[in-house]
């Protein structure tokens, strides 16, 4: 669904790959063409038509390394190879701030209308949109419950006495940053240059003007310097983007960079430093009751990584679900207040998007006790910081089980939840409201996934144990494998048997799939 305004109203809610293309010309949305009529340069995201298949990945996050180095390779190399063109002809152009969304094969840049109408001619793009800005709102309302209970309410603390604190695990967040001096939140940051990503280029380190994402995480992962325990999984460590400046806006291009990141903070995709989940208490209640897909894309290439992500689900009551925590790969989290009661701001469902239940669970969402700036305290409420307690939640999960599935720990949260509603999901309590150790009960029962079997480079080899065949020791070249002809003295070892030496039979004149290099008997 294309957007209906400009700017958008974004508010904190308080194995084998392969790639499917589409043809034909590319669509210039109309807001942009209403902007390309006034500005002599205007910021644009240009969506590229090729896919990558995302149904070989399983979504096992930090558990999968193999897999999830593989997803990374695929999603460049697809970029790689279908914006080459495109950025040629913006560079060519003089377009500015020409940013790689490798992750959803897109690229933001601003230009004149002379380049965008260039690039929608080019067959490989399929729509290029406004890159439009959204504003944050203030600080969440105060409210006047009794303080503390939340984490009894969702049975925090029998999973604690099961020596589980989320140690292991990372929480993410995307919101107005973090106050990373808070004595709640100071040691429990990650840190390092893969902990933290501001897309607007303000802060190289941790930082909240607002205070809204340093409550949220606090929800999450905070700890007892006030006197009393305030969050949820206070072993896990956080990390953080910075998606709204410090005017209080982000824009589509910020929030696409940083899911982005969250795929591979450091830029390695050799080292495991993913989260296991990101909290996003923001979304798009001008478009309550609608289904904006904007991030849907992002959301599948995170799930794929094995990264759950989480939504408030908004504070619009009646007025229907949110997106995007109504999309098919979003987890929203509806709120209830001490008496155990959906408030009547809480968003309902269905989701218009598939129609299923919205949404997913319920959790705290009135009188929470979170970290402000400095070292004090509020009591807020709203969806904002019911969101968190789900967040918290799977670091406690992923800490026990940390090879679970995106897939598996959804079902556990949903699964175990106490009903609330009338008997069954329902659209205004979803599945119910958290209980983290039936959950964690649930989760040690379900079905652990089959041997994991990636082929990326489809030599019918895999790079995993237990697929049935010997492990192909180079996954990203179909010359490698373990059926290939070893070439003496080029220094390559093509059949994965450890050593670069004659492999007993001639190679084959054609590689045919299994021979390795140029097809000659190299092998004298």
């Amino acid at each position: 669904m294309t957007v209906a305004k400009h700017p958008i109203a974004l508010v904190l809610f308080g194995l084998a790959v392969s790639w499917s293309a589409g043809i034909g010309a590319a669509v210039i949305e109309p807001e942009l063409e209403a902007a390309m009529q006034t500005s002599a340069d205007v910021p644009f995201i240009a969506q590229f038509s090729e896919r990558v298949d995302l149904s070989a990945f399983p979504g096992q996050g930090q558990g999968g390394g193999m897999q999830l180095a593989a997803l990374l390779w695929a999603l460049h190399t697809q970029a790689e190879t279908s914006q080459k063109n495109a950025v040629e002809l913006l560079k060519a152009g003089g377009a500015t701030r020409i940013i790689e969304l490798w992750s959803i094969n897109a690229l933001a840049a601003t230009g004149s209308p002379d380049v965008v109408r260039d690039l929608a001619a080019l067959p490989e793009v399929e729509t290029i949109k406004l890159d439009a800005t959204l504003a944050a709102p203030g600080p969440a309302p105060a409210a006047s419950a009794p303080l503390e209970w939340n984490l009894e309410a969702v049975n925090t603390p029998a999973v604690w006495d099961q020596g589980l604190t989320g140690a292991g695990s990372v929480v993410a967040g995307m919101d107005t940053g973090v106050d990373a001096q808070h004595p709640d939140l100071a040691d429990r940051w990650r840190g390092g240059s893969n902990s933290w990503f501001d897309p607007n280029g303000e802060h190289p380190t941790p930082y909240d003007r607002s205070g809204h994402g340093t409550g949220t995480m606090s929800v999450a992962v905070g700890g007892d310097a006030g006197g009393t325990s305030i969050g949820v999984a206070p072993g896990a460590k956080w990390i953080a983007v910075k998606i709204f400046n410090d005017a209080g806006v982000a824009s589509l291009s910020g929030i696409h960079q940083g899911f982005q990141w969250l795929l591979d903070p450091d830029g390695n995709p050799a080292t495991a430093d993913i989260p296991d989940v990101v909290n996003n208490s923001w979304g798009f209640p001008n478009l309550a009751g609608q289904c904006y897909l904007e991030f849907q894309p992002d959301l599948e290439v995170l799930q794929a990584a094995g990264i759950l992500v989480v939504f408030a689900a908004g504070n619009q009551g009646s007025l229907g679900s949110v997106s995007p925590a109504n999309n098919p790969d979003g987890f929203g989290v509806g709120a209830v207040d001490s008496t155990l009661s959906v408030t009547w701001t809480s968003s309902i469902g269905p989701s218009p998007c598939d129609g299923s239940v919205f949404p997913e669970v319920v959790a705290p969402g009135v009188g929470v006790r979170a970290a402000d700036l400095g070292s004090g305290y509020l009591s807020v409420s709203g969806t904002s910081f019911a969101a968190p307690h789900a967040a918290g939640a799977i670091a406690l999960l992923r800490q026990a089980h940390p090879d679970a599935s995106v897939g598996a720990l959804e079902q556990a949260l949903m699964a175990s939840a106490t009903d609330i509603g009338p008997a069954g999901a329902d659209n205004t309590s979803g599945h119910g409201l958290l209980n983290l150790p039936v959950a964690l009960d649930l989760l040690g029962t379900l079905s652990p996934p089959g041997p994991v079997c990636t082929d990326v480079d489809g030599d019918t080899f895999f790079a995993e144990a237990d697929c049935g065949m010997p492990v192909d020791c180079d996954d990203l070249d179909p010359a490698i494998n373990p059926a290939a002809c070893d070439i003496k003295g080029d220094g390559i070892d093509q059949n994965c048997d450890g050593v670069d030496r004659l492999s007993g039979q001639p190679c084959p004149t054609a590689n045919g799939g299994t021979g390795g290099g140029n097809g000659k008997n190299q092998n004298k």
